[in-house]
C-alpha cells in the first residue's frame, strides 16, 4: 500500500512540474527609447505570446520549458529575435529595442531641386501622357517642361532655361547617356525642338539644380528620359498631322520588343493654308527613322539599343534693320545621327550593374548671305555603374564616364578650317545613409579631367532630407558645378577652361494621393563665366573672367483630385539673375532670365464626349535687351510675355485618337527684343526691327490610328 501511495504521489508531482507555467515579461522601445505599443511578441513555433501595451510592456505564461526564441514583431521595423535559455522559471526580460526598418514605401526621399516622373517613383510630376496633351507644348519635351518651376519660356529659342541660366547649361541624357545636340539646328528667331518623341520614354528625372555626382557638364540642370523596357503588345501606329505624318510599327512578346518608326515633317501645306509672318524661301521641313529594341537575356538583365537619324533644313528670309529690301537669304541644311546601346542586370548578391556607349553626330551645312559655313559635331559617351545595397540604410552608386568629342569649322569659299578634339575622363561616387525613416543623408563626389584643356577638378554634393509628417518634408542641397564652354568658343580658344557654379537649396515637399505642392528657394553662384570682345561682331580675346548670381524662389501645386476628372497645376518663379558674360562689361541681366515667371495648365475629362478639353497660360514679366540709342547695357525691357493655348483630344473609337491644339489662341503680340542696325541712320538714331512672335498662333491637328488584334489598342497605350 505504501509502495502504490509513493508512485501515485511520484506521477502527481510530475505533472505538476511539466504543466508548471513560466511568466515573461518586459518592455519594448525604439531606438531612441521610446516605448512602442502593438508589438506581436511570442515563443518561436507556438502560439504563446502577448502584444505589447501602450506603455510598451508586455506579459504572458508559457508551459514551454528549456532553450526557446522569443520573437518580436512590428509593421515598420525589422522582426528581432531572443534567446531564452533555459525557460523554467518566470523572468523579467531586460528592455527591447527594435530597429527601424526602411523600405522605399516608408523612406523619406530627397527632393531638392528634383522633379521625378516615373511608375516607379513617389513623386509623379510629368508623365509622357501630361507632356502630350499639355496645350503649350505641342508634343515637344521642353515645352511641357516650360510650365515646371524654375524654367523660363523663351518663345524665339523653344530651348529649357533653367534659373538663370542659358539652355546650354541644361544636360540631357537618354537612359544615362549624354546627348549630343539634343535640339534640332534652327536659324534666329524660329524656335527649335527636341529631336525626340515622347512616347520613347517611361519616365523622366528633371533637376533644377543640387543634381546628382551621377551627371556632369552642365551648370543649371540634369534632364534624365528613361526609355520603356519592353512594349505591351505588336501593334502599328499611324499618325496624319497638319505638319506631316508617320508611321511606327511594334513586334513583341514577354521577351523581346522592337519598333520602327519613320516620319516626314514639312511646313510648307500648312504654309499655304495657314499665313505666317516669316519670310520662307523654303519652309522647315524633315525625315526621320527610328529604332528602338529591347531583350531580356537569358541569365537576367536587360539589352536596350536606341538609334535614330533624320535630315532636315529650311530657307528663310531674314530682313535688316534700316533696309527695306528683302534682307539676308540663310540657306541651312541639317543630318544627325544618335545611337546607343545599354545592359543593366541586378545580381543575388545584392549588385546592380549598368554598362552603355552612345554615339551623337551633327552636320549643318549653312549659307549666309555670300558666306558658306559647314559645322561637324561627333560625341562618343562609355559609362559604367555599380549600384549596390549594403542594408535597408546604406547603399551607393559608382560609376567611370569617358567621353570623345571633336568639333569642326569649315568656311567653304575661303578654304579656311578651325577644329579641336577633346578627351574627358570622370569618376563619381554616391552614398545614401537612411538613419532613420524620417532622415536621409546623400553625399557625393564626382571629378573630371579635360586633356584639351589641360584640367582637373573635383565636385563635392551633398543633400539631405526630414519628414516632417506623414505628406510633407524638407530638403536641403547643395554643391559644386563645372561646365566646360560650348564649341563654337572653344574652337576660338583652345585654352579656355570651366566655368564654376555653386548651388545652395532649401525645398518643402507635401505630396499625398492625388495633391503635390512644392516650394523652393535657391541660390547659385557663377565663377569663370566667358567674356569677350565684338569686332565687329565676331568674338575675339575669349577669357574665362566672367561671373554672376541666380536666386530666387519657386511655388508649385498640382491637383488631381479636388475637381472631379480634372487635373491641373500652377507653377510661380521668381528669379533675380546677374551676370558678367559674353561681350558685356558689366553685370546684367540675361535676355532669357524674366525675373517673374507663371503657368497654368488645366485638363480636363469628359466622359460622355469621350474628350479631354485643356489649356494652358504662361506669363513673365518681360526679356531684356540693349537699346544703343539708350546708355548702358541691357538698358531696356520687352512688354509681358502672355499666350494662352488650347487643345481637344477625342477618342471616337478604342484605337482612334483625334487632337486639336491652338499655341497663343489670342494671337498676342508678344515680343522677345530687338535686332538694331550697327550703323546709326542720319538722324542719329539706330534703326531696329523687333524680334517677335512672327508665327502669331500654331494650329495643330492630328488623327491617330493604333492596328492591332483586339482592336482596342492605342497610343495612349505608349504613355
Amino acid at each position: 500500500m505504501r509502495i502504490r501511495v509513493t508512485i501515485l504521489l511520484y506521477f502527481f508531482l510530475l505533472q505538476t512540474y511539466v504543466l508548471a507555467q513560466s511568466k515573461v515579461s518586459g518592455r519594448v522601445l525604439d531606438q531612441k527609447g521610446i516605448t512602442l505599443p502593438g508589438v506581436n511578441i511570442f515563443i518561436k513555433g507556438t502560439y504563446d505570446g502577448a502584444t505589447s501595451d501602450q506603455s510598451g510592456y508586455y506579459s504572458f505564461e508559457t508551459t514551454e520549458i528549456g532553450d526557446q526564441i522569443l520573437v518580436f514583431k512590428l509593421m515598420g521595423f525589422k522582426t528581432q529575435e531572443l534567446a531564452l535559455n533555459p525557460l523554467l522559471n518566470s523572468q523579467d526580460l531586460a528592455p527591447v529595442r527594435l530597429i527601424e526598418e526602411i523600405t522605399e514605401m516608408n523612406a523619406v526621399t530627397i527632393s531638392a531641386g528634383s522633379m521625378e516622373a516615373s511608375d516607379e517613383k513617389k513623386a509623379v510630376i510629368l508623365r509622357p501622357l501630361d507632356i502630350v496633351t499639355t496645350p503649350s507644348a505641342m508634343g515637344d519635351i521642353m515645352g511641357a517642361f516650360q510650365t515646371l518651376p524654375g524654367t523660363s519660356t523663351v518663345g524665339n529659342d523653344g530651348r529649357l532655361f533653367v534659373r538663370g541660366g542659358d539652355a546650354s547649361e541644361v544636360g540631357i541624357y537618354i537612359d544615362g547617356m549624354r546627348v549630343g545636340n539634343a535640339y534640332g539646328t534652327t536659324a534666329g528667331n524660329v524656335p527649335t525642338r527636341t529631336r525626340f518623341n515622347p512616347n520613347l520614354f517611361k519616365g523622366t528625372f528633371f533637376s533644377t539644380g543640387g543634381y546628382s555626382a551621377e551627371y556632369g557638364q552642365a551648370l543649371s540642370s540634369a534632364l534624365a528620359l528613361n526609355t520603356k523596357d519592353l512594349s505591351l503588345r505588336s501593334q502599328g501606329d499611324l499618325s496624319l498631322m497638319s505638319v506631316g505624318g508617320g508611321y511606327s510599327h511594334t513586334l513583341a512578346n514577354e521577351k523581346y520588343s522592337l519598333t520602327v518608326s519613320a516620319n516626314v515633317f514639312d511646313l510648307t501645306p500648312y504654309q499655304e493654308i495657314v499665313k505666317q509672318d516669316f519670310d520662307w524661301e523654303r519652309a522647315p521641313f524633315s525625315y526621320d527613322f527610328e529604332l528602338s529594341g529591347q531583350q531580356k537575356l537569358k541569365k537576367g538583365g536587360l539589352l536596350k539599343v536606341l538609334a535614330r537619324t533624320e535630315t532636315g533644313g529650311m530657307q528663310l528670309w531674314q530682313p535688316i534693320p534700316g533696309s527695306d529690301e528683302r534682307g539676308i537669304l540663310i540657306n541651312l541644311k541639317n543630318s544627325y545621327s544618335y545611337a546607343q546601346t545599354n545592359w543593366r542586370k541586378a545580381f543575388e548578391n545584392g549588385w546592380a550593374l549598368f554598362g552603355g556607349i552612345s554615339y551623337s553626330h551633327n552636320f549643318d551645312d549653312v549659307t549666309y548671305d555670300s558666306l558658306q559655313l559647314e559645322r561637324r559635331n561627333d560625341l562618343i559617351h562609355l559609362k559604367g555603374t555599380a549600384i549596390k545595397d549594403f542594408s535597408d540604410r546604406i547603399s551607393t552608386k559608382t560609376g567611370i564616364e569617358y567621353f570623345t568629342h571633336s568639333y569642326e569649322e569649315t568656311l567653304i569659299r575661303a578654304d579656311l578650317s578651325r577644329d579641336f578634339e577633346e578627351k574627358e575622363i570622370y569618376f563619381f561616387s554616391e552614398w545614401d545613409w537612411y538613419l532613420s525613416r524620417k532622415f536621409v543623408l546623400r553625399g557625393g563626389l564626382r571629378g573630371g579631367a579635360s586633356k584639351l584643356a589641360e584640367e582637373e577638378w573635383l565636385d563635392p554634393r551633398i543633400s539631405l532630407a526630414f519628414k516632417l509628417s506623414e505628406f510633407g518634408q524638407f530638403s536641403l542641397a547643395g554643391g559644386k558645378f563645372h561646365q566646360l564652354p560650348v564649341d563654337n568658343f572653344r574652337v576660338l580658344n583652345r585654352n579656355l577652361g570651366n566655368s564654376e557654379s555653386n548651388h545652395l537649396i532649401l525645398n518643402y515637399l507635401y505630396q499625398k494621393e492625388g495633391i503635390t505642392f512644392r516650394a523652393e528657394a535657391f541660390y547659385k553662384s557663377y565663377d569663370d563665366l566667358v567674356t569677350f570682345e565684338s569686332y565687329p561682331q565676331n568674338p575675339i580675346n575669349l577669357k574665362n573672367l566672367g561671373f554672376g548670381f541666380a536666386k530666387g524662389f519657386d511655388l508649385f501645386l498640382r491637383d488631381r483630385e479636388t475637381i472631379k476628372n480634372t487635373d491641373y497645376w500652377i507653377t510661380y518663379s521668381f528669379v533675380d539673375s546677374e551676370r558678367k558674360f559674353n561681350q558685356f562689361t558689366s553685370r546684367v541681366q540675361p535676355d532669357f532670365a524674366p525675373r517673374h515667371n507663371f503657368s497654368v495648365v488645366a485638363k480636363h475629362f469628359i466622359v460622355n464626349m469621350k474628350s479631354q478639353i485643356g489649356a494652358s497660360f504662361s506669363f513673365n514679366d518681360g526679356y531684356t535687351y540693349t537699346d544703343p540709342n539708350s546708355t548702358g547695357e541691357m538698358n531696356s525691357k520687352t512688354k509681358s510675355f502672355q499666350s494662352l493655348s488650347i487643345s481637344w483630344s477625342y477618342l471616337p473609337r478604342p484605337n482612334l485618337i483625334i487632337h486639336l491644339a491652338v499655341s497663343n489662341a489670342f494671337g498676342r503680340d508678344n515680343v522677345f527684343g530687338y535686332s538694331y542696325a550697327t550703323k546709326p541712320n542720319e538722324a542719329g538714331v539706330y534703326e531696329s526691327i523687333p524680334q517677335g512672335q512672327v508665327a502669331p498662333r500654331f494650329l495643330f491637328l492630328g488623327v491617330f490610328l493604333t492596328l492591332s488584334k483586339d482592336k482596342n489598342a492605342n497610343q495612349l497605350n505608349n504613355l
